[in-house]
């Protein structure tokens, strides 16, 4: 008997082991359960946020560019949420919203009819259930990582999302692409993470600002003291043109706004 809770021991120290390794990776990937998002450990670095002014379609509260320092590593989903694993949290009483879907099935279609305070709400239930420090992006996280090392209006280059993101008159077959598709449906970018560019918008941390005059260094939040009455939205949806689908692109809506024309969120975690 003791000899079989000796093995049991080690075999669960050796599974906590490989766990934590590969939580602390860059380019490792990990899920916590079945249905918890799939993500993948993205490295520390630097990048230039926001546009130049010779970008075509900017917008005013894109600039000033300034540099960020990521310090540290730090997990992303590899997809956005989808209805499958918001229903997942709503069955374990979790999360209150049944969101709809515009009639478009459910399962790997990303979950879209959610609102800022939805998505925390999510992200507190998972973190609960699996012990682990999940969150939103923070909006230079986002940047950082649908840039992916380019400094170009997608991560592809200049050229048109068309073949490359889920958003209007950007399907190859000549569809006009008016609803979402399953998360995945196009290439990853150099990070490994799928539909940063087009499907839903995705919520972020941060407050929205005019500019980013008074924005940390870091990658950390810009939360101002004060009540918050707009949260940044990222990466444009399938509604939309290439202008609100590049890297630098800025949206808003207020904390409690939820919306059928693609209103979603990935999540991220604290290593």
């Amino acid at each position: 008997m003791k000899l079989v809770m000796v093995m049991l021991s080690a075999l669960l120290f050796s599974c906590v082991s490989f766990k934590n390794s590969a939580q602390d990776k860059a380019g490792n990937g990990f899920k916590h359960c079945d249905l918890c998002p799939e993500m993948i450990v993205i490295p520390a670095g630097e990048f230039i946020m926001g546009s130049p002014e010779i970008e075509k379609n900017r917008g005013d509260d894109e600039s000033p560019q300034r540099e960020v320092m990521v310090y540290d590593d730090f997990a992303v989903g590899v997809f956005e949420i989808t209805f499958k694993q918001w229903e997942f949290c709503l069955k374990d009483k979790g999360c209150d919203h049944n969101p709809i879907d515009n009639g478009w099935g459910r399962d790997n279609q990303p979950v879209t009819n959610v609102s800022w305070l939805d998505a925390k709400q999510y992200i507190k239930w998972l973190s609960n259930k699996t012990g682990n420090k999940y969150r939103l992006l923070t909006e230079a996280e986002w940047e950082y990582v649908a840039r992916a090392g380019s400094t170009t209006r997608f991560w592809w280059g200049d050229e048109t999302p068309r073949g490359k993101a889920v958003c209007i008159k950007c399907d190859l077959t000549g569809e006009t692409n008016s609803r979402s598709k399953a998360v995945g449906s196009y290439s990853p970018n150099p990070f490994g993470l799928y539909d940063l560019h087009g499907n839903v918008w995705e919520w972020v941390e941060d407050c929205w600002s005019k500019n980013y005059v008074g924005h940390p260094a870091d990658a950390s939040a810009f939360v101002p003291e004060g009540q918050c009455k707009r949260r940044v939205v990222r990466g444009g949806a399938w509604p939309n043109g290439g202008r609100q689908l590049r890297s630098a692109n800025r949206s808003w809506k207020g904390p409690t706004h939820r919306s059928t024309n693609g209103k979603g969120f990935r999540v991220a975690m604290t290593l």
